[in-house]
C-alpha cells in the first residue's frame, strides 16, 4: 500500500501545472466535522484526508488547522459564468425538515460552496429547518416553475386545502401526502419554526391538484407507520438527553431519536407531547423509553402497574413512533428489590401491549432491555437477575406475544464489535463482553423477533480525565476507538437482517462523575462529533 501511495504522489508531481490543486488553510470551528468542512469548500472528505496524511479522521478538535485542497484556485471562487443560452437567476429556498445542503444544491444544480458564499455562512452545520437561503446561479431550467400540461391535456390548476395536523404527523409526512414541499407549506402559513407545528394545528396546503387526498384522519386515527419485521429494514438513532445537536445526528444519518420519560404517580400523559412534537419537528422518528419509579411501585405493585399502563396508553395516543416498556428491569436500581422476576415483568408487558395498541396500533412496542450482567451467577433472585436468565424467563412466560421488537443493551465493550475473545477483564468468556455473542444470545432466545438495540455505546474517558473505579475497565478506550467501533457495529447490525433499530448511547450527555455518561457521548468536549463520519459511512 505504501508503494502505491508513493507512486500516486510521483504521478501527481508529473501532472501539468494547470492540473495542480491549490491549497488553503482552514481552522476547525466548534461543532464542525470533516463532512461539513468539505461541503463548505466543495471538496470531499477523501480529498481533505489526502491533503493531511497525518490526520486521524476520528479525532478532529476545535482549533485544528487543516490543509484544504481547492481545485485550480487558492480559495472558493464565484460560480462560473453561465454558458450561452443558459440564463441564471436567484431563488429563495426555505430549508425543510430532513433537507441538508448537499440535497438542496443537487436539486438546483449548483455548488454547496456557492450557496454558503452567497448567504455568508461560515459554518454549514448551523443551517437548520426553516432557514431561508438565497440560491445563486440557478439556471432557468433548474428553477422551480409551474407545471405545464402535456399537449392535448387539460390544464390542472392547483388549489389549496386545509389540513389539521393529527397525532403522529409531522411536516415531512404531510408534505409527502399532498405531493408538495415542506418549504411551501411553511411559507404559505408564515411559519418560521417548524418545531411549533403541533397536533391540532390547522395548515393551509398550497399547490394541491384537484385530485387531492381525502381530508385528514381524525385525531384518533394517526397515519400508518411501517410495521417492523425481521429483515424489513434497519434504522439508526441516538439517545439524546438535551437534544441540542440535531445537526450532528442528521450528519450521522440518524433518523430516530430516543428520549427517556420517567413516570411518577399522577403524571399526565399530555406532558410528553412536547418531546414527541420536538422530535418530529426536527425530522426524527421518536422512541420513548418509559420507566417507572421503583420506590413508588414497591408498596403496591398491582395498583402502580395499572397506573403506569394507563399512562402508556395516554402517551401512545399522542403519536410517538415506538415505546420501550421500562428499562433494565432485572436490577434493583430500576425495579423494587425483592420483586424482580421475568414473570412479573411479562405480566406488565402484556397489559402495556394492550394499552398501547388499543390507543394507537401504529406504535412499535419494544420490550424493556435488561442490564447486561453476570453478577448473579447465571441465575435470578428477588434482588436481581442475570440478563440471560431474565430473558429466558420472559420467553417462557410468553413475552414474544406482547412485543414488536426485543430490547437489548450493549455498553460494556472494550474491543471491536467483530471480537469474540480477548477481553482482558475477568470472566472474559462471558457473552456480555462481546457484541456478536450478545446478538446471538438474544436472537436465539426470541427466534423470529427483530432485535432493537435501545442502547449501544462505547465508553471513552478521553477529554474528561480518569474514570471512577467501577468503570476503570474502559480506561484505555480512545475516542478514535469509540468512533470506529460504533461505525462497525452499525454495519454488522444493518447486514444481519435481524436488527430493526440501533440507538447509540448516547449523543450529548455532559455528566462525568460516578456515572460517567459523557464518556459514552458521541458529541465530545468542544462540540465535535468524531463518530458522525463513521456512522454516516455505515448508513450510506
Amino acid at each position: 500500500m505504501r508503494r502505491l501511495l508513493f507512486l500516486a504522489i510521483a504521478l501527481a508531481l508529473l501532472l501539468p501545472v494547470a492540473a495542480v490543486t491549490a491549497q488553503t488553510i482552514h481552522t476547525v470551528q466548534p461543532g464542525q466535522t470533516l463532512y461539513s468542512i468539505g461541503l463548505r469548500y466543495g471538496v470531499t472528505v477523501t480529498e481533505i484526508l489526502a491533503a493531511n496524511p497525518s490526520l486521524n479522521p476520528n479525532v478532529i478538535h476545535s482549533g485544528n488547522q487543516l490543509v484544504i485542497p481547492v481545485p485550480g484556485q487558492p480559495a472558493p471562487a464565484p460560480a462560473p459564468a453561465p454558458q450561452p443560452g443558459q440564463p441564471t437567476t436567484e431563488v429563495q429556498h426555505t430549508v425543510a425538515v430532513g433537507e441538508y445542503l448537499g440535497l438542496i444544491a443537487e436539486r438546483y444544480d449548483v455548488l454547496v460552496a456557492d450557496i454558503l458564499r452567497r448567504n455568508s455562512i461560515s459554518n454549514p452545520d448551523l443551517v437548520y429547518p426553516g432557514t431561508v437561503l438565497i440560491i445563486p446561479g440557478v439556471t432557468v431550467e433548474a428553477a422551480p416553475a409551474p407545471a405545464v400540461p402535456a399537449p392535448g391535456e387539460a390544464p390542472q390548476p392547483a388549489g389549496e386545502v386545509q389540513h389539521t395536523v393529527a397525532p403522529g404527523e409531522y411536516l415531512g409526512l404531510i408534505g409527502e401526502r399532498y405531493g408538495v414541499l415542506v418549504a411551501d407549506i411553511l411559507r404559505r402559513n408564515n411559519i418560521s419554526n417548524p418545531d411549533l407545528v403541533y397536533p391540532g394545528t390547522v395548515l393551509i396546503i398550497p399547490g394541491v391538484a384537484p385530485a387531492a387526498p381525502a381530508p385528514a384522519p381524525a385525531p384518533d386515527a394517526p397515519p400508518p407507520v411501517s410495521a417492523p419485521a425481521v429483515g424489513g429494514g434497519f434504522a439508526l438513532g441516538g439517545q439524546a438527553l438535551s437534544f441540542a445537536w440535531p445537526h450532528h445526528m442528521h450528519a450521522a444519518r440518524m433518523t430516530w431519536v430516543k428520549r427517556q420519560v420517567r413516570y411518577h404517580q399522577g403524571d399526565n400523559a399530555a406532558n410528553v407531547r412536547g418531546v414527541i412534537d420536538q422530535a418530529h419537528g426536527a425530522g426524527f422518528r421518536v422512541l420513548l423509553s418509559i420507566v417507572g419509579e421503583p420506590g413508588q411501585m414497591a408498596p403496591n405493585p398491582t395498583g402502580y402497574t395499572q397506573e403506569f399502563v394507563n399512562f402508556l396508553g395516554g402517551v401512545a395516543s399522542l403519536g410517538p413512533d415506538a415505546i420501550e416498556v421500562w428499562n433494565e428491569q432485572n436490577i434493583d436500581r430500576e425495579w423494587p428489590n425483592g420483586q424482580i422476576s421475568p414473570q412479573s415483568y411479562t405480566a406488565m408487558l402484556s397489559s402495556a401491549w394492550n394499552a398501547i395498541k388499543g390507543a394507537n396500533g401504529n406504535v412499535m412496542v419494544i420490550s424493556g432491555a435488561p442490564a447486561p450482567t453476570g453478577f448473579f451467577g447465571g441465575g435470578c433472585t428477588g434482588s436481581g437477575c442475570d440478563d440471560l436468565a431474565f430473558i429466558r424467563g420472559m420467553a417462557a412466560a410468553g413475552a414474544a406475544n406482547y412485543m414488536d421488537c426485543v430490547g437489548v443493551h450493549y455498553n460494556e465493550g472494550i474491543l471491536s464489535p467483530d471480537a469474540r475473545s480477548g477481553d482482558p477483564r475477568g470472566n472474559s468468556g462471558h457473552y456480555t463482553r462481546y457484541y456478536p455473542t450478545m446478538f446471538e444470545t438474544y436472537a436465539a432466545t426470541f427466534p423470529g423477533k427483530p432485535l432493537c438495540f435501545t442502547e449501544l455505546g462505547y465508553l471513552s474517558p478521553e477529554g474528561y480525565g480518569a474514570l471512577p473505579s467501577s468503570f476503570s475497565w474502559a480506561g484505555n478506550v480512545t475516542v478514535a476507538n469509540q468512533a470506529a467501533w460504533l461505525g462497525r457495529a452499525v454495519t454488522i447490525a444493518r447486514n444481519s437482517g435481524r436488527v430493526r433499530l440501533l440507538i447509540v448511547w448516547n449523543v450529548d450527555a455532559t455528566r462525568f462523575d460516578s456515572d460517567p455518561q459523557a464518556g459514552y457521548a458521541i458529541v465530545r468536549p468542544g462540540g465535535n462529533c468524531p463518530a458522525c463520519g463513521p456512522l454516516a459511512a455505515a448508513m450510506s
